[in-house]
């Protein structure tokens, strides 16, 4: 059965970063600083920009990054309050927007309540896992002290957050560090939850690794597609297409059974524009994006072909997590291009929604050039072919032709109709009926 989230395409954003915000938790005495405001003045970009959902990293109060929660029922000081929350959450759903809350539920703050309780109280000490005289911590950061997910306290505290902030108006939650927590602690946890909120999303954080097995063990809607996105820039950087065509089969047998979060830029990762050893393909990345099955999500800026490089030190987030002006009219007019791109590869893919669940074929490969056919498994003869090229010259790829237009392409203008299966160098090109 279809829901919301067969035709949903997120826009992400990390609102600390986006905000401005302090890089460390405000001095209790300072007075709340009310940043999801801004946020507001980025609603309607979202929707012209053709996304209808607002996928948010996280709000609630924190030491610093936000990945370190002190209180789940909190919203972090440096970005509001509730009534800040509820002003964000009506205003994107008066827009058709849906809201994406990110959970930290493998672990915590040593700041949390019941950590600091744990030296001196039992139960609360149960909340956390051991490692000999001490407790564990989310690959090896010591101030993020690991949940223990087989105590009933703890899933007790999640569904609860989970409850609450749907009651407000989230439409769903990604679960941060999903594939660092046992799939059976999400189906328990998602028991108690579906049966209050029906209509809810769950995309769970996982990089390698059997998705469908633990997407089936977890009850989850979904999983992020980390082995689609590393396909899709390497084979573009590498002139290997055969390794986006092995991913491309891989993400065929993932469709059987769930649909998968895809990207090709996050909060945790480097920039597609800085990913890309030639900016002409860019292009060529997006169009993959956008015809290939899953739930499609664009990391803000990426839309802007904003650069930034991840490094792994501290402070190295900073460059993929950059504040936003007060409203896109503090734009630079450099991004209009990759904006542009954006805007008309986001609309290709809302004309055609069946694409969310579309398995994708090639029909004709090599190292340079493809043809991906991307089909609907419940309308045979429904179809799409995205042409890629490489090279440094044209190609005439073999495609039947018939009753076939060019629906988007590189050359963003009229194209030969006579050929659409000839593609200029390091061009692409999107064929369809009309």
């Amino acid at each position: 059965m279809a829901s919301w989230a067969d035709h949903v395409i997120w826009w992400q954003v990390y609102p600390l970063g986006f905000t401005g915000a302090e890089a460390a938790a405000l001095p209790p005495a300072e007075p709340v600083r009310h940043r999801l405001r801004h946020l507001e003045n980025w609603l309607d970009y979202a929707v012209e920009l053709g996304c209808s959902g607002l996928q948010l990293g996280p709000i609630f109060d924190s030491e610093t990054h936000g990945y370190d929660t002190v209180d789940h029922f909190r919203i972090d000081p440096r970005l509001g309050d509730d009534a800040d929350f509820d002003r964000l959450a009506a205003a994107a759903r008066d827009r058709g927007l849906h809201l994406l809350l990110d959970g930290v539920f493998n672990h915590v703050a040593r700041g949390f309540p019941v950590f600091r309780r744990a030296g001196a109280d039992p139960r609360a000490a149960a909340w956390f896992r051991r490692s000999g005289q001490d407790y564990e911590t989310f690959e090896g950061h010591h101030h993020l002290v690991a949940l223990d997910h087989a105590e009933p306290a703890v899933l007790d505290h999640v569904v609860r957050v989970m409850d609450h902030w749907l009651g407000r108006g989230a439409s769903g939650w990604r679960l941060d560090a999903a594939y660092a927590v046992p799939p059976g602690f999400w189906m328990r946890a998602l028991e108690q939850v579906r049966p209050r909120h029906p209509g809810a999303w769950f995309a769970g954080e996982v990089l390698h690794g059997d998705y469908a097995a633990y997407v089936g063990a977890s009850g989850l809607d979904s999983v992020t597609q980390y082995e689609l996105w590393k396909a899709i820039w390497s084979s573009l950087n590498d002139g290997n297409l055969y390794e986006l065509a092995w991913a491309l089969e891989r993400h065929n047998g993932f469709l059987e059974t769930f649909t998968p979060l895809t990207f090709t830029g996050n909060h945790d990762v480097t920039r597609l524009a800085s990913r890309l050893a030639d900016g002409r393909h860019l292009g060529h990345a997006l169009a993959v994006l956008f015809t290939v099955g899953g739930v499609p999500s664009v990391y803000y800026g990426d839309e802007q072909g904003f650069h930034g490089v991840k490094e792994d030190r501290a402070g190295g987030d900073d460059a993929v997590r950059p504040a936003f002006p007060a409203s896109p009219a503090g734009l630079s007019p450099a991004g209009g291009p990759a904006y542009r791109l954006h805007r008309r590869l986001i609309a290709l893919r809302r004309r055609h929604p069946w694409l969310v669940r579309a398995r994708t074929a090639v029909p004709y490969l090599d190292n340079r050039a493809a043809v991906l056919a991307s089909a609907d498994p419940d309308r045979p003869g429904r179809e799409l072919l995205t042409l890629l090229n490489l090279d440094d010259h044209p190609r005439r790829l073999p495609v039947e032709a018939g009753g076939l237009s060019v629906l988007e392409s590189s050359q963003a203008g009229p194209s030969d109709a006579s050929d659409p299966g000839l593609v200029p160098a390091h061009g692409w090109a999107v064929l369809g009926p009309r």
